[in-house]
């Protein structure tokens, strides 16, 4: 008998998917770590800033691009089968990674388009994903299965990264790739062994055409709740996303390598764990969401100040993982609100214009850092975008007291 805490994997098809999405999400989080550390490699030290944030540059446009498109896909097509294409399509781009490191690649450019060719593939992944989620269990279970899923990419968040670490100190750069190009199999298994997948009525099927994308435009522009949590989520991660710069401390201002690089970057998925256990035990019982998910991000924000000013491997660690612990219980609540209000016809194109936030944020925020460590240096870069997110925070809750005031009764579809 499960706990109530993980009462989503109850259901066949949605275990499948979980534990599928546990061993591929390990090998991208793996893979993400290894390329911005392989990128370190491959330029002088005074060049590491700048070609760090071209990482984050080089992802984000097929996100903005195939967003829209990515999104009526979902909503027009089976996204179980368009997920085994998504899933296919990013097992070829580590495995040509992994066959250029091993023949030694010496150059950075075709790091940089696979870095893009595999963003395309998360493109259209994420919202086929996304929307496929709620199809597998219940509505009354969805809340827990998305609490669930972030346990589970936390976990991934903090194996990945560590394993890959000390791949990248024994093996070297290449087997991280190789591992994860391998790792896609078991979620195209998952796939394959699901049964009885609800397919959207035909009636309800969103077309693929200009006309369908604006409609989730619409929606999403007319829901404030809904667009305003993807501001907040946009805003605070271009301010905050200092893992671009992970490289640079680990070698230059703490001296502790590839080991403890690895255990640097998943120290926020190692709070971020903690924080959604908690979560999937609790969400059904946080009343007054708006005032927790704007506290949780300003949280972070004091994380992401405190990383920047340590100088010490056990401080630094721990500000990261607080500031993995507060962006996971915005993050679940976010999911939540998005999931309850939007219908099943508009998930993906919903999910697609999340994701040029949800992503964009991240990447060209790691762009920003960049460049701010180009000029003034790393610790510079992380203080002010901690800064900058508290700053935009306080913003946010003063100009938008909708958001400040939503409380969980309001969810329409858990009033209805």
């Amino acid at each position: 008998m499960l706990s109530p805490a993980f009462a989503a994997l109850r259901h066949r098809n949605f275990r499948l998917l979980w534990l599928g999405q546990l061993v591929s999400f390990s090998g991208s989080m793996m893979q993400q770590a290894a390329m911005l550390w392989h990128v370190s490699l491959l330029v002088p030290a005074e060049g590491r800033g700048m070609a760090l944030g071209l990482v984050g540059l080089v992802r984000v446009g097929p996100v903005v691009l195939f967003s829209l498109l990515s999104g009526v896909a979902a909503d027009a097509l089976d996204r179980r089968r368009l997920l085994m294409v998504t899933q296919v399509a990013a097992a070829l781009v580590a495995g040509v990674l992994a066959w250029l490191t091993f023949t030694g690649l010496q150059q950075l450019w075709p790091v940089y388009l696979l870095a893009a060719l595999g963003a395309a593939a998360s493109a259209f992944d994420g919202p086929a994903r996304q929307a496929l989620v709620p199809t597998l269990v219940p509505r009354v279970d969805l809340p827990n299965a998305l609490g669930l899923n972030q346990i589970m990419f936390q976990i991934a968040a903090v194996v990945g990264p560590s394993a890959g670490g000390v791949l990248i100190a024994t093996l070297g750069v290449g087997w991280v790739y190789l591992f994860n190009a391998a790792s896609f199999l078991m979620v195209l298994l998952a796939l394959v062994r699901m049964r009885d997948v609800p397919a959207t009525p035909p009636a309800e099927r969103g077309e693929v055409s200009f006309r369908a994308a604006a409609e989730g435009l619409r929606f999403v522009f007319t829901e404030p709740v809904i667009a305003w949590t993807m501001v907040l989520d946009f805003v605070a991660t271009f301010f905050a996303s200092a893992t671009a710069l992970l490289p640079i401390f680990a070698q230059d201002i703490l001296l502790v390598g590839a080991r403890g690089y690895g255990w640097l970057y998943a120290a926020p998925a190692l709070g971020a764990v903690v924080s959604a256990v908690v979560m999937a035990r609790v969400i059904d019982r946080i009343e007054r969401r708006g005032l927790v998910l704007l506290g949780s991000v300003g949280l972070y924000g004091l994380a992401t100040v405190a990383f920047g000013l340590s100088t010490v491997f056990w401080m630094t660690f721990l500000a990261l993982a607080v500031s993995g612990a507060a962006d996971t219980v915005g993050t679940v609540l976010r999911s939540v609100i998005r999931q309850l209000v939007t219908p099943d016809r508009l998930r993906g194109r919903m999910t697609s214009v999340n994701m040029v936030f949800f992503m964009g944020g991240p990447q060209l925020g790691e762009l920003e850092a960049g460049l701010a460590a180009a000029w003034k240096g790393a610790p510079f870069a992380v203080i002010t975008g901690g800064v900058g997110t508290l700053l935009a925070t306080a913003s946010v809750a003063w100009w938008v007291p909708v958001l400040r005031r939503y409380r969980r009764a309001e969810t329409p579809a858990e009033t209805a």
